[in-house]
């Protein structure tokens, strides 16, 4: 199967000429690109053969990265993760193009069958960030390490804390504000 358009842009994201070989996230991208691919296949017994592959990857590289990104989510091109590990993505969540996880990142629902995040383009998220609900992440955002966010972010702003809260980027005249809460 040819390489995608989507699957090249993650790879140039990583700076090593021959990633597989010295990072291991590279694997959990390269699995879920393949799962995507398997899908748009014609129906047949090519098509049953490569799914049954592709679901033992996905547990072989699940099961040595914790890490899971389910061909169910809709990931735009240039997905970078930096380290690997207890990474979970919620099969139905939506990631923008360029956008940058860390380990411990969880991007899902807060109780059963319950709404998931939608995340804009160029979003960097950092170490055991946690996005959890029906909430927008905004475009050139960034998340900081271990903040839990629960609501909307607007474009632009970073959020940090536990709650996470918005610091605004200079120039921008509205004031900081705990999510879901009152003005700092």
């Amino acid at each position: 199967m040819n390489q995608d358009s989507d699957w090249q842009q993650d790879l140039r994201r990583y700076p090593h000429p021959r990633p597989f070989l010295k990072e291991q996230s590279i694997w959990a991208v390269w699995v879920y690109r393949f799962g995507r691919r398997v899908d748009r296949r014609p129906d047949g017994g090519w098509k049953r053969v490569l799914t049954m592959l592709y679901w033992l990857l996905f547990r072989v590289v699940e099961t040595l990265l914790a890490t899971s990104i389910p061909k169910s989510a809709s990931i735009g091109p240039g997905l970078r993760i930096w380290h690997f590990g207890g990474v979970f993505i919620h099969p139905e969540a939506s990631i923008g193009s360029n956008c940058t996880l860390r380990q411990g990142v969880t991007i899902g629902n807060r109780s059963e069958d319950g709404p998931v995040p939608v995340i804009g383009d160029n979003v960097d998220i950092g170490a055991y960030a946690q996005i959890l609900g029906g909430i927008r992440i905004g475009n050139d955002c960034r998340i900081g390490a271990m903040t839990v966010v629960l609501s909307d972010v607007p474009d632009g702003a970073t959020a940090v804390g536990v709650p996470a809260r918005i610091i605004m980027p200079s120039g921008v005249s509205e004031l900081p504000v705990i999510l879901g809460g009152e003005p700092a």
